[in-house]
């Protein structure tokens, strides 16, 4: 089984800026955890605690998490959008959730303002919750190597984090308001 540290260096050597969470947490301890986002591996290395659980902040990564829920049925409904646009499965980062769900990661502009949206209201779908960069310090992904009710959070395919499809980011446009 990996370290937190391992697991925490590892997604910073991915680009990927991550902050404590504390252990078996999926929340923040204290407001301001957008400021104590790490991206430097050494830096990760140096200061993180043996333990404590990883968030993976989205503005400070440019990223945009697509969250696929098992009650929703997150999967089969992006596979369905996906075949109603004649597109593949993203090839992308993507992680297990201890519920049996999936996170799936992709790069987007620093200038994405694509907000976090939960509870069957994203334009892409039921069951697929969104975090994104927003306007202010943005959502989170709780990151691989986490623990949650003793399951961990697990790399599921072990791919770079692609950039966002067109016919995603497209979607998420249309349905905030925002730019993508």
């Amino acid at each position: 089984m990996v370290s937190t540290t391992v697991a925490a260096v590892d997604l910073a050597m991915r680009g990927l800026a991550v902050f404590a969470l504390p252990p078996g947490g999926r929340r923040p301890e204290a407001a301001g955890w957008s400021a104590r986002c790490w991206v430097d591996p050494d830096q990760v290395r140096r200061r993180w605690r043996e333990g404590d659980n990883i968030g993976v902040g989205c503005r400070a990564s440019s990223i945009v998490g697509l969250d696929l829920d098992v009650e929703g049925a997150g999967r089969d409904v992006l596979a369905a959008l996906a075949a109603s646009v004649g597109e593949p499965w993203p090839d992308t980062l993507t992680v297990t959730s201890p519920s049996g769900g999936a996170h799936l990661y992709f790069r987007v502009p620093p200038a994405c303002s694509t907000a976090s949206v939960s509870g069957g209201r994203t334009a892409l779908g039921p069951g697929i919750d969104v975090r994104g960069p927003g306007r202010g310090s943005g959502g989170y992904l709780i990151g691989p190597g986490s623990v949650v009710g003793r399951v961990r959070y697990a790399i599921e395919r072990d791919l770079p984090v692609a950039p966002m499809p067109a016919w995603i980011t497209e979607r998420l446009a249309v349905g905030s308001g925002r730019r993508p």
